[in-house]
């Protein structure tokens, strides 16, 4: 990774671009994946445009939130699967001499290869010299783009140039409709041809078409292209001809060229959908937009221009001493993440899905890994977390079906969510390591409510945005929090509320074992999603006495919300049952003490990878049920989302204790039990050793870092980027090393930077005020930018200063000696209280 061209001498290049030199067949999808190009309304991942569907290369172009159902017959079943669905592609590009062979990568000789990502100005580039069977040697300058600037244009510019043969030169485009949903080889039996009504036709003299639907959500989608050949900077007269085929539209340009002569090659396309606003058809759409579209270069400045005011807004600058090429993957993770929900989203009904715009795992479906992006967002564009949190309010409806239909109130949203927000987790899933299908039960992941409550509720600490709260984010609350009380049961004998049947955030534990996971799924009162719990009944009764009596009393009427009902929320969340074992460590759920060891070092020692211990037993006849095993943090994800000062206010209203030292034992005695089979494990612990052991801390986030850059889970990422964990590293330095909390109105910081990390700076949003805020070992530096905006608080360990638009203050950091002792200080007094 880095730029390694020896001529480019400017600082700072290598952290904004990502270089493969040379060809090699087996890293195509990884490449693929991760030079994917998107603008948040659509993404194209960055396959070579010569190339098809096959093992070495999967060309996806894939439309934010369009989705498509299917049904497969499996074992007598009917199973119904909806899928992020891969659009026709846009890309085909080739070439031949004479009348010979059209141009295929992995038909020739490669003499040289060099793919570089451009993150800073949003490009493709790829460079090669190829040489035929016949010895004509080639060379090929691609430029790619899918446009910030308009998110209905993509550009393909490509120059050849014949190195030492004369002759006739034939340039075939297509728009290709005969692509499937093939990227994930586990789904591969399931049904996969989601489109349909195909419409092919030529536009003018140099414009093709193509148009089709998909076939159940009937999705009509138009595409619209022109393929243009030039030389010197003029158009070339050529002949030219178009063909229809089935499901594809092709047209050949031919004209002659000389040795050493360039032809440039053209390619703009526009894309337009029946999910469009403000369209009359997508077809007629597509034909006007490509029409008024220029010629690649002016498209190429206006997307420029759309990237460096992203950058303006979402870059983070650090200095580091040891390890290099950290500030380019934090621009490879904030790029991924602004392609998936870019500002074009605001006007869009999507959510963010765990796997980006990039491919097909997972089935672009919308999990919980909003609780590790918004964050990031909401600091930097904040309209832009309302508006995807409102994909959650659209829901609302089916939230409230599903929890009647299992026999709760309130709203039950999905453990996974795609267009209607129905429950679309899997009834079967394939296990790849035994090759047989096995029952999902993940859809018992609840927590997922109190994921929404609480991105709701930071929403509105970094915002103060009251109408959000008043029209969409209270309600949402008030129905989350009647599910939880509605699905908690009193134990009279302890006089507590229980949550059963359920699974926590470390989805190795689908039930008890021996039980039948389909009959008696779960597992009881998972201590993580009982302690959400109670903090979403406690936000839910604060946020009646936070809005307006008139707004309360409206929406109180118009949800028939009772005063008792409310005092209920509140009993439930001082009663809720947290289990406990071993003098003091916070049981992951009911039994979890009377699971077994497990053998650590004899299963690495067998395998290797053991991150999808899972898979591996299950291969073996065996459950992780049976086991103190966990795929990724789950009661750590406590430690994770609140600070021990919350934490011990929360443990104090539940009725139980809660030292300082409560963390630190939990943190290792978990973390030794932990394989990290999700890329947000990494993540998760990071965090939470930020404050105890920072080396470890940093250890852990540089292998977050390189989860999908390294494809750390063993050949995952080139089915789709994992959005979650990249938002989550760029977190850990915003939020996390820097101590940031935001608590009855104050912004708080507390920074605690690894060693190894000198110097950070970044802009924040906050409360309408533009913050810059720069920080190294000694000093923290807060500057507000002039702008029409009321004074904000911010803190630091007990020191405030109130920070109008135009100010700056800053505060002299402890030095970490200093800081422990005031640490334990706290923790002495927090004792003796």
């Amino acid at each position: 990774m880095g730029d390694r061209d020896a001529g480019r001498e400017e600082a700072g290049m290598n952290s904004w671009h990502v270089v493969y030199e040379g060809y090699i067949p087996a890293q195509e999808g990884l490449r693929e994946a991760l030079c994917t190009l998107g603008n948040g309304y659509f993404g194209t991942r960055g396959a070579a445009p010569d190339s098809s569907a096959d093992e070495v290369h999967y060309p996806g172009t894939y439309l934010a939130g369009g989705y498509n159902r299917l049904t497969t017959e499996m074992a007598g079943r009917a199973i119904e699967n909806e899928d992020l669905v891969n659009l026709p592609n846009w890309l085909p590009l080739t070439f031949r001499i004479d009348d010979g062979e059209w141009f295929r990568l992995d038909d020739v000789e490669i003499l040289s290869f060099r793919q570089e990502l451009d993150l800073k100005r949003g490009l493709l580039r790829r460079d090669l010299r190829v040489r035929d069977a016949l010895g004509h040697t080639t060379r090929w300058s691609e430029r790619r783009l899918v446009s910030m600037a308009d998110p209905h244009l993509a550009g393909l510019c490509v120059e050849l140039t014949p190195e030492d043969w004369s002759g006739q030169l034939t340039v075939r485009s297509a728009l290709d409709g005969q692509v499937t949903n093939n990227g994930v080889r586990r789904y591969r039996d399931l049904a996969k041809q989601h489109l349909e009504a195909f419409e092919l036709d030529q536009m003018g003299e140099d414009g093709i078409f193509l148009g089709c639907r998909t076939n159940q959500s009937l999705i009509g989608m138009a595409q619209a292209a022109h393929t243009r050949l030039f030389r010197d900077d003029r158009q070339v007269e050529a002949k030219r001809h178009t063909r229809v085929l089935e499901r594809q539209v092709v047209q050949e340009i031919i004209c002659r060229v000389r040795e050493g002569e360039s032809i440039v090659a053209e390619k703009i396309v526009a894309l337009h959908t029946s999910r469009d606003p403000a369209i009359s058809e997508p077809g007629l759409e597509a034909r006007r937009t490509l029409e008024q579209s220029d010629r690649f270069n002016e498209v190429l400045v206006a997307h420029e221009v759309a990237w460096k005011h992203l950058w303006e807004t979402c870059d983070i600058d650090i200095r580091n001493s040891e390890v290099p090429d950290i500030q380019l993957k934090l621009h490879v993770h904030i790029f991924h993440l602004l392609q998936t929900a870019s500002v074009h989203a605001i006007d869009l009904d999507i959510g963010v899905p765990a796997r980006g715009w990039h491919g097909e795992a997972y089935r672009g479906h919308i999990f919980w890994d909003e609780l590790f992006i918004f964050p990031f967002l909401s600091l930097r564009i904040p309209t832009l977390t309302r508006a995807l949190l409102r994909y959650r309010y659209r829901r609302l409806p089916e939230a409230r079906r599903a929890a009647r239909e299992a026999g709760y109130e309130g709203a039950m949203f999905p453990w996974q969510s795609g267009s209607n927000g129905r429950e679309e987790s899997q009834l079967v899933h394939l296990n790849p390591e035994s090759g047989r299908w096995i029952p999902d039960n993940t859809y018992r992941q609840r927590h997922i409510n109190s994921a929404i409550a609480y991105n709701i509720w930071q929403y509105y600490q970094v915002s103060d945005d009251h109408e959000f709260l008043y029209f969409y984010g209270a309600e949402m609350l008030f129905e989350i929090a009647r599910f939880w009380a509605s699905i908690a049961t009193h134990n009279p004998t302890l006089d507590r509320y229980e949550i059963k049947g359920v699974m926590g955030p470390d989805e190795y534990h689908t039930a008890y074992p021996g039980a039948d996971p389909e009959k008696e799924g779960g597992i009881d009162n998972n201590a993580y999603t009982n302690v959400l719990a109670a903090w979403v009944l406690t936000r839910a009764c604060d946020v009646v006495a936070l809005l307006p009596k008139i707004h309360s009393n409206h929406l109180c009427e118009r949800l028939g919300l009772k005063l008792s009902e409310i005092d209920r929320w509140d009993d439930i969340s001082r009663k809720l049952r947290v289990p406990f074992h071993d003098d003091g460590i916070i049981s992951q759920f009911d039994g979890y003490e009377d699971l077994e060891e497990f053998d650590w070092e004899g299963y690495r020692e067998k395998y290797g990878n053991i991150h999808r211990l899972d898979r591996l037993l299950e291969a073996e006849g065996d459950m992780p049920n049976r086991y103190k095993i966990s795929k990724q943090a789950d009661v750590l994800m406590l430690f994770y989302l609140f600070s021990a000062d919350e934490l011990v206010l929360l443990f104090e209203q539940l009725g139980y204790p809660f030292d300082y030292d409560t963390i630190p034992k939990n943190i290792d005695y978990y973390l030794a039990r932990t394989s990290h089979g999700s890329t947000l494990s990494e993540v998760a612990h990071s965090w939470v050793l930020a404050r105890s052991n920072r080396p470890r801390s940093w250890h852990l986030f540089q292998g977050a870092l390189d989860s999908d850059l390294a494809d750390r889970q063993g050949g995952t990422t080139p089915e789709g980027i994992h959005v979650g964990a990249m938002a989550g590293t760029i977190d850990l330095i915003q939020r996390c090393y820097l101590g940031i909390e935001m608590r009855a109105s104050i912004l708080h910081f507390d920074p605690a930077l690894p060693d190894d990390l000198q110097w950070v700076k970044v802009q924040l949003r906050y409360r309408r005020q533009l913050l810059d805020v720069e920080i190294d070992h000694d000093l923290l530096r807060i500057s507000s930018r002039s702008f029409t905006s009321s004074p904000i608080k911010v803190g630091y360990r007990g020191h405030y200063r109130d920070v109008a638009p135009g100010d700056t203050c800053e505060f002299r950091l402890l030095k970490p000696q200093e800081r422990d002792r005031d640490e334990n200080r706290a923790d002495r007094t927090s004792k003796e209280s």
